[in-house]
């Protein structure tokens, strides 16, 4: 079965957005300076990309022209199959790219059935909203959490906040340079 990945950025005191929703803490200067690697190997791994609508959103601005020379990850991002998670939209293009399919039914039941079919890992970027959704359906198997070197006081978690406890098995870390932590945890 195909595992589903969460990844998220977070602020160091566990934040994926900041109090007025945005998430400046990790636009810094050189933030993804070695972690880019780390995260082509990953790219690598996954063959399906699950985004919510307002992820989707900010990625388009962005992502389907990215200058590959200065986003290594642009060519494998663009080119791996978006699931966009909406119950508005009708289309989800992504510039000269494929475009992502909408999904409008059940997201539990949807990625239930995307685990069961052959391929390889599927992950999750930003998506608050559909990310606490799978979440407290229990269908994250991995997740991977890049931590910000700053702490941002308020904003929103990643966590439904009905969360119960949940222990979780340290898989990897690493830390770079420029503050930035990688951990990557199993339930």
């Amino acid at each position: 079965m195909r595992k589903l990945i969460v990844q998220q950025w977070i602020s160091a005191d566990g934040f994926a957005t900041d109090s007025d929703g945005t998430t400046a803490f990790f636009e810094f200067p050189d933030y993804n300076q070695g972690w880019e690697s780390d995260q082509l190997k990953l790219m690598e791994s996954i063959d399906a990309i699950l985004l919510g609508v307002n992820t989707y959103r900010m990625f388009l601005d962005y992502w389907p022209d990215a200058d590959p020379d200065k986003e290594a990850i642009a060519p494998m991002l663009n080119s791996t199959p978006k699931f966009v998670f909406s119950s508005t939209m009708v289309n989800a293009p992504w510039g000269r790219w494929n475009p992502a399919t909408v999904v409008n039914t059940d997201a539990v039941q949807y990625v239930q059935n995307l685990k069961q079919q052959e391929g390889k890992d599927i992950i999750l970027w930003g998506s608050l909203t559909l990310c606490k959704t799978l979440v407290e359906a229990g269908l994250a198997d991995e997740f991977h959490l890049t931590v910000s070197p700053a702490f941002v006081g308020t904003g929103k978690h990643f966590l439904p906040d009905s969360t119960e406890w949940l222990d979780m098995k340290l898989l990897k870390s690493k830390t770079y340079e420029t503050g930035v932590l990688s951990l990557v945890y199993k339930p």
